[in-house]
C-alpha cells in the first residue's frame, strides 16, 4: 500500500509540475511602496501569457522577478507556490503564486 501511495504522490507531482509553467511577455512594472518584508527588494511585474508563436492571450498575472527581466521580455513563469517562492525569494514558504524564472531567447517549434 505504501508503494502505491508513493507512486500516486509522484504522479500527482509530475502532473502539477507539467502544468505550472507558462510563457509570457512582461507588459509592465507594479510599484508597491508598502509590501511584506519577505518581498523587500523584489520587483513585481505584470505579465501577459502568450502562445508559442508569440500571440497574446487573455490571461495576465503578477509575478515576482527573479531574473532581472524587463518590459517587453518574453519570460518563463513558474506558477506553483513552492517553486515560485523559492525562485523569487531564495527561501521556501513565502506566499507567492507566480515567479519569473527565466528570460526566453528563442522558441523553436518542431512542427
Amino acid at each position: 500500500m505504501r508503494k502505491i501511495a508513493g507512486l500516486f504522490l509522484f504522479l500527482c507531482f509530475l502532473y502539477f509540475a507539467a502544468i505550472s509553467m507558462l510563457i509570457a511577455r512582461v507588459i509592465g512594472n507594479v510599484v508597491a511602496t508598502h509590501k511584506n518584508q519577505r518581498y523587500e527588494g523584489a520587483r513585481v511585474m505584470l505579465c501577459r501569457q502568450i502562445t508559442p508563436e508569440g500571440e497574446d492571450m487573455e490571461y495576465t498575472c503578477l509575478a515576482l522577478d527573479s531574473v532581472d527581466a524587463g518590459v517587453g521580455d518574453i519570460v518563463i513563469i513558474a506558477q506553483e507556490g513552492w517553486s515560485a517562492s523559492t525562485a523569487a525569494t531564495g527561501k521556501p514558504g513565502a506566499a507567492i503564486d507566480s515567479a519569473i524564472v527565466g528570460v526566453v531567447d528563442q522558441v523553436d517549434l518542431l512542427a
